[in-house]
């Protein structure tokens, strides 16, 4: 199952968050583990170059494109291997809809296209679609009042 996809600014704000299977009780936990996690290890590290954390049976697979941070975390049969497939999914629609690796002001001008696109790559804590053109073509159906 993916339990988190999270998205965070350079100061460790989330933009977008995705938690699936989660306790409630433990939702903060996870957020600010993800962003302490992101703040450790993604200095330097270049645009969409993936690191991978694993404890136990949980994996999580982080990268950086611009000026936001991407978080994927799952388990069982989400592996490290799986979730990088998602987070190729979710960098290369993010870079498609901003038109470039986003700073935080033009990720939130296009939150709306953005959070539509996600919920086509990631539905309930389970991987639907991650192939670009197919994710761009199921966006355009949605009705514009989702926007």
């Amino acid at each position: 199952m993916l339990l988190a996809v999270l998205i965070a600014n350079s100061e460790g704000n989330v933009l977008v968050e995705r938690l699936n299977g989660v306790p409630t009780e433990e939702m903060l936990h996870w957020r600010s583990f993800l962003v302490r996690l992101g703040a450790e290890n993604l200095r330097g590290v270049k645009n969409e170059e993936l690191l991978v954390a694993c404890h136990k049976s949980v994996y999580v697979v982080y990268t950086i494109l611009g000026a936001i941070s991407i978080f994927v975390v799952g388990k069982e049969e989400y592996d490290e291997l799986v979730l990088s497939e998602v987070i190729y999914a979710i960098t290369a629609i993010v870079r498609d809809v901003c038109g470039k690796p986003p700073s935080e002001r033009l990720f939130l001008d296009k939150y709306g296209k953005i959070c539509l696109s996600l919920d086509e790559i990631v539905s309930k804590g389970l991987l639907e679609n991650t192939e670009k053109d197919r994710i761009k073509r199921l966006v355009r159906l949605k009705p514009p009042s989702e926007f």
